[in-house]
This record gives C-alpha cells, sequence and structure tokens, in this order.
C-alpha cells in the first residue's frame, strides 16, 4: 500500500498530476504506466548519485513524475521518453503548469529508436518495456558511451527476475550498488529496491 498523503502532497507542491495507473496501452511489450511512488524517489534524490551537473534520462517516463520530482529536488536536467502519444501530452501539460520548462524536456518517440544524447549520465528505469527492447536500449546506451566515454550510472527500480538476469549478462555493464526500499511499504518485497548498474 502507497501513502496516499504523501502521493498527494508531493503532486500538489510540483503542481503536477501524475497519479493512477494506466494500462489502455500496455501489450507484452510496452508495460503500463504506473508512476514511482515519490518516498522511493525521496530516497534516491537524497543518494546524492544524481546532482546539479547531471543530466538525467527516464524511459518509459508516462506523466513526468520522476522527471519533475528530481529535478527539483537535485538540480539536475530531465530527459523523458515516452512512446504512448496520450501520456506524453500529459507530460507536457505537467512541465507548463510548473516552473520545470527550462530543466524538463520529454519526447515522444520509440525508445529502441531513441539516440542517447552524450551529455546524459544518469538514466532512470520502472520495468518500461520487455527484455527484448531494454537489450535494443541498452545497445544504444553504449553507442553514446563509446560516442564520448564518462561515468553513466543506470538505476533499475523494482526490476524483474528477467531484467536482472539481462543486466548480469552485459559484459560493459558492472553492478555498482543497490537502494532498498523494502522498508517503505509492507511486506518486505524483495523486489522494493533500486538497482544501480554503470557502464564500463
Amino acid at each position: 500500500m502507497r501513502d496516499d498523503k504523501n502521493e498527494i502532497h508531493w503532486d500538489k507542491t510540483l503542481r503536477i498530476r501524475t497519479s493512477g495507473r494506466d494500462d489502455s496501452r500496455a501489450d507484452q511489450f510496452r508495460y503500463p504506466y504506473e508512476p514511482t511512488p515519490y518516498s522511493v524517489l525521496e530516497r534516491l534524490a537524497n543518494t546524492g548519485l544524481i546532482r546539479k551537473g547531471n543530466v538525467l534520462l527516464d524511459y518509459g517516463c508516462g506523466k513526468g513524475r520522476v522527471d519533475f520530482f528530481l529535478s527539483r529536488q537535485t538540480r539536475c536536467r530531465a530527459i523523458g521518453i515516452e512512446y504512448d502519444e496520450r501520456i506524453w501530452q500529459k507530460a507536457e501539460e505537467n512541465r507548463n503548469s510548473g516552473s520545470f520548462v527550462d530543466k524538463v524536456s520529454f519526447v515522444c518517440m520509440n525508445a529502441r529508436e531513441f539516440n542517447v544524447p552524450v551529455d546524459v549520465d544518469r538514466i532512470y528505469f520502472f520495468n518500461p518495456f520487455s527484455v527484448e527492447i531494454l537489450q535494443r536500449v541498452l545497445a544504444r546506451i553504449r553507442d553514446s558511451y563509446y560516442e564520448s566515454m564518462r561515468e553513466i550510472l543506470l538505476f533499475f527500480y523494482y526490476p524483474s527476475e528477467e531484467y536482472v538476469s539481462c543486466l548480469m549478462e552485459e559484459d560493459e555493464l558492472m553492478f555498482y550498488d543497490e537502494i532498498d526500499c523494502r522498508d517503505l511499504f509492507p511486506g518486505e518485497d524483495p523486489r522494493e529496491r533500486i538497482l544501480i548498474f554503470e557502464f564500463i
């Protein structure tokens, strides 16, 4: 069970609307829209791993919660990728309703076709798509890494077993750290964590 008061508080503070799940365009390759709980984002923001000079790329950004919150809390710049035009329009509406115009941008595009900008150095995933698409996306990130070698940290919230297996098999990815989030919710769900990987 999520802390509804915290969810409402942050949406109100940020002057955005990001709550609720949306399954309308989900299929075997692209998963439903469900925002990352603010309590998890608070924990991530407090690690110091995302800072003012970083550029965050959020795959399957939905209505933009991750981008707005982390941009506000860490002063990073954020780019959200969303393939569903209807949900992308909601993200744009949210962007225009707050003070995010300069720090946050959204792209309506298939993640497999998106060329990762060479200034992106932080990347966020909340199970947005299948492992098949993830592999194609990792190849795009790898291309960007070799175009301009830099520290790139990848954050995977609530990772599936398939995602973990895929990540462990990637030669150029190294496990960096884990942010335990089990205590934020009842039930001691072992998937309540953020796995962090680094390109090497």
